[in-house]
């Protein structure tokens, strides 16, 4: 039997154009409303965040914006992954550093820069839900518990619309 090659970015290109384009940002208003048990309505809130090949490192992701203050982040995975924590404080510093860079404040001032909150998916409880956390990639076991970054992956079954 011949190997066949899969084509694992067909379902991500599929993925961020269904959530991740102006023409579909109902989709992400509802597919946010039902992880975060929240009920937004109004499309102008949503504000698209998504990287785009950055500068210094080949970095995209599916689908990342902000809504009221919040920093939402959703990667398709076709398989499971256990860097996504460490993908995800790559993606999460390249937006905030976009997002103060927007800012007239600078980060060496005496002022505290307010940030968006990131959004992780934890709020629901869902049966086939797993978070991954970066600190199972620490070389060493981090004694102080002072630094930790998760990532929620959900099966797609697992997502219900209400």
């Amino acid at each position: 039997m011949e190997d066949l090659k899969v084509n694992r970015e067909y379902k991500s290109s599929i993925f961020a154009i269904l959530f991740g384009s102006e023409e579909y940002k109902q989709n992400i208003l509802d597919l946010y409303n039902a992880l975060a048990d929240t009920n937004y309505t109004n499309l102008d809130d949503l504000v698209y965040t998504t990287l785009e090949d950055a500068i210094y490192i080949s970095v995209k992701n599916d689908v990342s914006f902000l809504i009221d203050e919040n920093m939402a982040l959703f990667e398709h995975q076709s398989t499971y992954n256990p860097n996504m924590p460490l993908r995800g404080l790559i993606y999460f510093s390249h937006l905030y550093q976009s997002y103060i860079e927007k800012c007239k404040d600078s980060i060496f001032g005496s002022k505290l820069i307010k940030i968006p909150t990131p959004y992780n998916g934890e709020d629901r409880k869902v049966a086939d839900k797993k978070v991954l956390k970066l600190s199972d990639a620490f070389i060493h076991e981090d004694k102080t518990k002072g630094f930790e970054w998760t990532a929620t992956m959900l099966k797609k079954r697992s997502i219900r619309r209400r």
